[in-house]
């Protein structure tokens, strides 16, 4: 994969999203200006954009019409309140928006969701001895297939597309079943008792008392 450009010219912003993306397995590249975005935007290819909208030279919007003549995806990162700043955004064609603040896990699955639907989205993903390919749904660990519930499958994923980070149950359980359905605590308990079983993972998924779960990072 190609790597993630973010742009936005608070430091702080910067650094938390290039973590929280580098620990989801993405590689990052950043710029603080319009100018410095347009220059790297020039000289590299990126899978996806990051985009503030109020930057020092070129803004967000200019930089938008320059991506997207070089067919790169766009997601605005944009205040809560920027109502307007969303519409105009999304009608001049960017791919999403994220509101500030923003939870990681939160700019992960958008990120995820973005880069899927442009058909750039990473290949395989693997912790300890399993591999996971999301393209063809598949398992494996070693060299044996494993056969895995689509909710498992997909509770696979989210978990090794977040490892080290820990995360809520009603975030994996939003992310796994979705926005409308009722949060069950047991159900999502049950499936990660019956994916750390069926994985051989006894002690690679953590159980974080009254939060939730988190797939060790290991060495």
């Amino acid at each position: 994969m190609k790597p993630i450009l973010i742009v936005d010219d608070e430091a702080p912003i910067r650094a938390l999203i290039r973590l929280t993306l580098e620990r989801a397995g993405y590689t990052c590249d950043e710029a603080a200006t319009g100018t410095e975005a347009a220059d790297k935007i020039e000289a590299n290819t990126y899978d996806l954009a990051l985009l503030d909208i109020m930057l020092p030279g070129p803004d967000g919007y200019e930089l938008l019409d320059y991506l997207r003549s070089v067919q790169t995806p766009v997601i605005f990162l944009t205040a809560k309140t920027a109502v307007a700043d969303r519409v105009r955004g999304l009608h001049l064609g960017a791919d999403d928006y994220i509101t500030k603040p923003f939870e990681p896990t939160e700019l992960v699955a958008r990120v995820e969701a973005v880069l899927r639907r442009c058909g750039k989205a990473q290949g395989t993903l693997a912790a300890f001895d399993v591999v996971l390919d999301p393209a063809a749904r598949r398992v494996t660990r070693g060299s044996t297939p494993l056969h895995l519930t689509p909710r498992e499958f997909d509770l696979l994923e989210v978990l090794l597309r977040n490892r080290g980070i820990v995360l809520y149950r009603e975030v994996l359980y939003e992310r796994v079943w979705g926005l409308d359905a009722e949060y069950d605590s047991r159900t999502l308990d049950l499936h990660i008792q019956r994916l750390r079983k069926k994985l051989g993972w006894k002690n690679e998924i953590r159980t974080v008392f009254r939060v939730g779960y988190v797939l060790e990072r290991g060495e």
